[in-house]
């Protein structure tokens, strides 16, 4: 249904000349999502540069009962952000960085500040911001709080859920929360920011957050380790992990196939070992000290390593160029396997004991039901948190390969369940996953979600078509 010109009028009148986009060609990048599933459509996209103009749009939409699409930097891989109709409401113009707190340790900035923008300033008052991902030179705050973002550093400092102290939070009725707060303690009964971390829109507009900042470290150690097996990789992670800690960082694993279609594909990428190797273990360590002799005692615990054979080979960076390289491998493997043909993505977690049994497992099945399949398998093992991607059989069509993708998301993700694992673990759901919500969600849970939508978003004008 077309939106009443006079509330598109109103709109207008709220944002000013700058603040709205109507013709076709314009409102094309916001009606397309990343990986190119879905399309969407809409009568306005609005970028509104306040919290006082979000709330203006939204309550002209409430009043009309006009859907309402919020969108961050448009980065999200589930189609959450794609539009069916009604408005886009874009972040991009809420830009500021509010205030940084060195002394408390906390960031308040708006929705619309890219991520990397975050980290820089964060950096610049001598602290760090720790949430990390591919695409952080465009995606924004509020997006990766929406979609409780992951990305490669969970294991030390958590998803983007246990980054956030307050949130600032538009209601779908034009009501603005003002939870804002800096405390570390506030036990003044519901947690009301953890409602809208992760709920993609679908019950409010986060305007901005209080970010947790933690001591910059000023010892960072990266090293590629080359192992024969997945067996042998769980062993070199508990190997590292008692000895270092929270001092470790990453943990992520690449499989031999990653490696190779990295160096096919993408410039820049390196196999800095003479050998081939069924995977690779890239981890970090850090230190907010120096000279304290981490770079030593990781070479230590890695000869320890080698000697029980539990790694092959390792190569530690001896400079950030070097670093850069190695995490260079890593950050390949998504961008060289859109470059192999159709590939059918899985964003699975399991407890960290149970990832070789999940990537055995799986691995058995979609090669049983699709010969020649090639299991791409990478990620943040160390919080069991496996992309498990499948790409297409050398000789099969593009296209006939990319209709079993709900036939073999529904194989990887049984198995995953099976395991005590999710079928969404940092991407969330969005449009693409709806049906696995009704699958694999109990009944009690289900219930919950719809009561806590329709007693927040009774006219369901946030994001509606999303999660539930």
């Amino acid at each position: 249904m077309a939106v009443p010109e006079d509330v598109l009028e109103a709109i207008r009148g709220t944002v000013g000349p700058k603040g709205w986009i109507g013709d076709a060609g314009g409102m094309e990048p916001y009606l397309i999502e990343e990986r190119g599933i879905y399309r969407g459509a809409c009568d306005m996209v609005v970028l509104p540069q306040s919290t006082a103009e979000v709330a203006a749009v939204v309550g002209h939409c409430a009043r009309a009962d006009v859907a309402i699409v919020p969108q961050g930097g448009n980065t999200g891989l589930v189609g959450g952000g794609v539009p069916e109709g009604g408005i886009v409401l874009s972040t991009a113009r809420l830009d500021r960085i509010r205030g940084v707190d060195p002394f408390n340790h906390t960031l308040t900035a708006e929705a619309g500040c890219v991520l990397a923008n975050v980290q820089a300033a964060a950096d610049e008052a001598g602290a760090y911001f720790p949430l990390s991902l591919a695409a952080e030179g465009s995606c924004r705050i509020g997006g990766n709080l929406s979609t409780n973002a992951g990305g490669i550093a969970v294991l030390r400092y958590g998803t983007a859920r246990d980054l956030v102290l307050g949130l600032e939070v538009v209601l779908p009725d034009g009501q603005v929360w003002d939870g804002l707060r800096r405390l570390r303690k506030d036990n003044t009964g519901y947690d009301l920011k953890q409602l809208f971390i992760g709920a993609e829109g679908t019950l409010g507009i986060i305007t901005a957050a209080v970010l947790k900042l933690f001591p910059a470290p000023r010892t960072r150690v990266t090293v590629l380790a080359a192992v024969p097996g997945m067996d042998t990789v769980m062993d070199l992670f508990v190997h590292v992990r008692e000895g270092f800690g929270d001092a470790l960082v990453a943990f992520e694993v690449i499989s031999r196939l990653g490696l190779d279609i990295g160096l096919e594909h993408i410039p820049g990428v390196i196999d800095p070992f003479q050998s081939r190797h069924g995977y690779y273990a890239l981890l970090e360590v850090t230190s907010p000290r120096t000279g304290e002799g981490l770079r030593e005692s990781l070479e230590t615990h890695l000869a320890d390593a080698l000697e029980k054979g539990i790694a092959a080979d390792a190569v530690i960076a001896s400079s950030e160029r070097q670093a850069q390289e190695l995490w260079r491998i890593r950050d390949a493997v998504p961008e060289a396997q859109k470059l192999e043909g159709g590939s059918i993505k899985h964003d699975v977690s399991v407890p960290v004991s149970r990832v070789v049994e999940f990537i055995d497992r799986a691995t058995g099945v979609v090669e049983k039901d699709l010969p020649g399949v090639r299991v791409l398998a990478f990620g943040h093992l160390g919080d069991g948190n496996i992309h498990f991607n499948l790409l297409q059989p050398k000789a099969m069509d593009r296209d006939d390969f990319l209709s079993r993708w709900d036939h073999m998301n529904r194989l990887v993700h049984d198995v995953a369940v099976e395991l005590d694992g999710s079928f969404s673990a940092e991407h969330g759901i969005g449009r693409l996953k709806r049906g696995d919500m009704k699958r694999y969600k109990s009944a009690v849970e289900l219930n919950l979600m719809r009561t806590l939508k329709s007693a927040l978003d009774p006219k369901n004008i946030m994001n509606p078509g999303k999660i539930l």
